[in-house]
C-alpha cells in the first residue's frame, strides 16, 4: 500500500514539486498579508507581501526591510517559509534523485543516468530523516555559537540575542540571506565570531544533503584521507569546485575591492581578509552581504554575478544552475580542445547524455535571465549592470541587490518573482524530467557534420 502510494505520488514528481512550493508560497502571502504581520498594524500589499513569500520559499530578494516592516508574527511567518523552503527543496531534490537513480546510493544526483524503479516507504523515510538531523544540527550548533556571541560580544539581552542567533542560523544554512537588520550584515563586517559561523552554515548548506551524507559516513569509518579515495564522483565534484569557486571568488574580491573605500578599504586588513572570502561564499547563493554590494565596482558586481548564477550543489539548499553542472562543462569543453572523444572527470568517464543534461540546464538558466534582463530594462530606468545583478540574483535564488528592487514598477517587480520561482524549481525538474525522459532508439539518422565557428 506504501508503495504504491509513494508510486503514484512520483509518477509525476515535476508536479508535485511544483505544486508545494506554489501552495506554501500562497499560503505565506495570505499570512503576510493580515495586519498583525506588520509592525504597523496595517495591511501590507499583495506584490510585497508574495514578493517577500517567494523569496523566503527561494532564498532570493525581498522587497521590505525584515527586521523594520514585519512584526514578529511577520517574522516567524518569514523563518517558517525559509525553513520550509531549503528543507523542501533538499528533500525535493533527494527524493527525485532517489526516483531517476532508482536506489539510494551516495552518488545521488539528479542527472543519474538509471533505470527507475518503486520508491519504497523506508527509503523515502530515511531521506527525509537524514535530512532532518543534518539540519537540525547544523542550525542548532549555528544557533547557539552566534546567541552567545550576540550575547557577550554585542550585548544584546539574552532573549534577543538567542532569537537573532536562531534566525540567522535558519537563514544561513538554508541560504536565504534574510537578517534582522536594515544593513543585513554590514554592522558586523569586523566581527569575525559572527560573520564565521553564518559562512559556515551557508558552505554546509550550499554543497547538498548527499555530500553531507558521505561526508558523515566517511567520519564513522575512520580518516578522511583513507575514505576520500572511496568517494562517489559527485561528492569530489562537488567539493573540489566549490572549493575553486571560493578561493577564486575571495581572491577577486580582494583584488577589485582592497582600495575601494564604499567596501573594503575602511576595514583593517585581517577584516578585509574575512569580508572579502564572505562575498565569495554568500554571492553562491547565501545572500547576505557584510558590505553594500551598490558601492561594488562594476567589475566585483560581473564576477558575483557569475558565482550567482553557477550556484552551489546538488538537492543543496542553494540555488543556480548548481556546480557539478558548471564542473562537467567545464570538463566537456576541456575533453574537445584535447581532441578527446569522451569526457573524463577524475578517473570516471561521463556519460554523454548527462553532458546534454547539463549543457540544457545552462543554457535554458542563461536564456531565463536574459530574457528577464531584457524585460526589466524595457520597463524601467535603472542601468544594464544593476538589471543584470538584480535578474541573476532572482534566478540563482541569492538575494543580493545594488538597492534597486523597491524602485521596479510592479511589473518588474513580478518578473523577479517569476524569475525566483523558476530559478529555485526549474534546474532540479528540468533536470530530473530529463534523466527520466531518457530513452534509447532502435534506429540512428545519417551523420553529417555542419561547419562551427
Amino acid at each position: 500500500m506504501h508503495r504504491t502510494r509513494w508510486a503514484a505520488l512520483l509518477a509525476h514528481p515535476a508536479r508535485v514539486v511544483v505544486g508545494a512550493f506554489a501552495a506554501a508560497i500562497a499560503f505565506g502571502t495570505a499570512l503576510l498579508v493580515l495586519p498583525v504581520s506588520a509592525a504597523n498594524g496595517l495591511p501590507t500589499g499583495v506584490v510585497p507581501a508574495v514578493f517577500t513569500a517567494t523569496g523566503a520559499m527561494s532564498g532570493g530578494l525581498s522587497l521590505v526591510d525584515t527586521g523594520t516592516h514585519w512584526s514578529l508574527f511577520g517574522e516567524l511567518v518569514v523563518l517558517g517559509l525559509i525553513q520550509f523552503g531549503g528543507f523542501g527543496i533538499m528533500a525535493f531534490a533527494s527524493l527525485l534523485g532517489l526516483l531517476v537513480s532508482g536506489r539510494l546510493r551516495l552518488s545521488l544526483q539528479l542527472t543519474a543516468q538509471a533505470e527507475t524503479r518503486s520508491l519504497g516507504i523506508g527509503d523515502v523515510r530515511r531521506v527525509l530523516l537524514g535530512i532532518a538531523r543534518i539540519t537540525a544540527a547544523v542550525e542548532l550548533t549555528a544557533a547557539v555559537w552566534l546567541a552567545l556571541r550576540f550575547h557577550f560580544g554585542q550585548g544584546q539581552p539574552i532573549g534577543q540575542a538567542a532569537y537573532s542567533g536562531l534566525f540567522h542560523a535558519v537563514s544561513a544554512f538554508n541560504n536565504a540571506g534574510f537578517g534582522l537588520r536594515q544593513d543585513n550584515l554590514v554592522g558586523y563586517a569586523s566581527d569575525f565570531w559572527v560573520l564565521a559561523p553564518i559562512a559556515l552554515a551557508c558552505i554546509l548548506g550550499s554543497i547538498g544533503f548527499p555530500v553531507l551524507l558521505e561526508l558523515l559516513r566517511s567520519r564513522r569509518r575512520g580518516t578522511f584521507a583513507r575514505s576520500a579515495r572511496h568517494w562517489s564522483l559527485h561528492t569530489r565534484l562537488t567539493l573540489f569546485t566549490t572549493a575553486v569557486l571560493l578561493a577564486a571568488g575571495s581572491v577577486l574580491t580582494w583584488l577589485l575591492e582592497w582600495t575601494n573605500p564604499g567596501t573594503l578599504a575602511p576595514l583593517a586588513w585581517p577584516d578585509k581578509l574575512m569580508n572579502g572570502f564572505f562575498n565569495a561564499v554568500t554571492a553562491r547563493t547565501a545572500g547576505f552581504n557584510s558590505v553594500d554590494v551598490g558601492e561594488m565596482r562594476p567589475a566585483t558586481l560581473l564576477v558575483t554575478t557569475v558565482l550567482m548564477f553557477i550556484g552551489g550543489g546538488s538537492a543543496s539548499t542553494a540555488g543556480g544552475i548548481k556546480v557539478t553542472t558548471f564542473a562537467l562543462l567545464a570538463a566537456a569543453i576541456l575533453a574537445e580542445a584535447r581532441g578527446d572523444t569522451a569526457v573524463e572527470v577524475m578517473g570516471r568517464r561521463v556519460a554523454p547524455g548527462v553532458v546534454r543534461q547539463a549543457l540544457t540546464v545552462a543554457l535554458l538558466g542563461v536564456g531565463a535571465v536574459m530574457l528577464a534582463t531584457i524585460i526589466v530594462l524595457t520597463i524601467s530606468d535603472e542601468s544594464m549592470e544593476a538589471v543584470l545583478f538584480e535578474t541573476t540574483s532572482a534566478f540563482g535564488t541569492c538575494g543580493l541587490t545594488t538597492g534597486i528592487t523597491a524602485d521596479l514598477p510592479v511589473a518588474g517587480q513580478l518578473v523577479l518573482i517569476a524569475l525566483m520561482f523558476v530559478g529555485r524549481l526549474g534546474p532540479i525538474t528540468l533536470a530530473s524530467a530529463l534523466a527520466l525522459r531518457e530513452r534509447g532508439r532502435r534506429y540512428q539518422l545519417p551523420e553529417e557534420r555542419p561547419v562551427i565557428g
